[in-house]
């Protein structure tokens, strides 16, 4: 993955300094992410599994997008580009959900924008670099998987859909 300049934020979302995507990651230096829930007509939320070769949680199911922030670009912009990017879908609507802070893994402190919006599964042109497959769950399907097979998803993932639900997690809401 070719590295990036990302924003640097403080507890309160302020952009305090710049640092490449590899540096924060070594030194665990707290950045914005993304991630966007989609979800088909029958209120299925699109699912990917990432490939295999993924640094991070390779072949684990993830939300429909996750994305950084790059330095200098906004929440929805780092949204929209990775819709574009890992979807190949573009004007989509999103819908802000909340704001999360959480530490993803060792040395990967986030401070992350949740969206959402409606996907037209026909369109979906996922990138084959960074997504195995993508599948639609229903959210009783989600629950039910992350109760009974919790390894299968990202431990990302297991975290904001326990928000979503309204059950503990160790993810901060700001």
């Amino acid at each position: 993955m070719p590295d990036e300049l990302l924003d640097i934020v403080s507890d309160h979302d302020v952009v305090i300094g710049q640092e490449m995507r590899s540096i924060v990651h070594q030194q665990g230096l707290q950045h914005r992410g993304v991630h966007v829930f989609l979800f088909d007509a029958q209120g299925r939320m699109l699912i990917q599994k990432r490939s295999a070769d993924r640094a991070s949680s390779p072949s684990l199911l993830d939300c429909s997008v996750s994305e950084h922030v790059k330095a200098g670009e906004s929440y929805r912009e780092a949204a929209l580009r990775g819709l574009k990017e890992e979807m190949g879908l573009e004007d989509i609507e999103l819908s802000p959900l909340g704001k999360i802070q959480m530490e993803y893994g060792p040395n990967d402190l986030e401070i992350s924008q949740i969206f959402e919006g409606k996907v037209n599964p026909e369109e979906v042109r996922f990138d084959p670099v960074e997504i195995a497959e993508v599948c639609y769950m229903s959210l009783d399907e989600i629950r039910a998987g992350i109760t009974q097979e919790k390894w299968i998803f990202c431990s990302w993932f297991v975290e904001i859909m326990k928000w979503y639900f309204g059950e503990p997690t160790r993810l901060k809401v700001l």
